[in-house]
């Protein structure tokens, strides 16, 4: 089973940027569908952006599409999520996910989970 461990949360101001780094290990990375899930207080997991096993084929939200980038370096078994232009709304504790071979948009699909990372955007 794959392990997921994301970093590279933070305290921001709005307009700010952040990448997000989420590295992988006890899988072969290479197979596995890699996303980016979030969650605010009070509300549902939701979808942010997801990658296929070669990064060719990305995914986004509506809320995030334009100001989000998600890669993958399969090297280095690492997944990011580029940030920029970030609004208050943004805030969430933003989570990676991976499940093997394709992927989806809903989180009761990925198996493997990291712990989460805290991003708060102040106005």
């Amino acid at each position: 089973q794959m392990q997921l461990v994301e970093s590279g949360g933070g305290l921001v101001q709005a307009g700010d940027s952040l990448r997000l780094s989420c590295a992988a290990s006890g899988g072969t990375f290479s197979r596995y569908a890699l996303a980016w899930f979030r969650q605010a207080p009070g509300k549902e997991r939701e979808f942010v952006a997801t990658i296929g096993l070669n990064g060719g084929s990305t995914y986004y939200a509506n809320s995030v599409k334009g100001r989000f980038t998600i890669s993958r370096d399969n090297d280095k078994n690492t997944v990011y999520l580029q940030m920029n232009s970030l609004k208050p709304e943004d805030t969430a504790v933003y989570y990676c996910a991976g499940r093997y071979s394709s992927s989806s948009f809903f989180p009761n699909q990925y198996p493997a989970w990291g712990q989460g990372t805290q991003v708060t955007v102040s106005s």
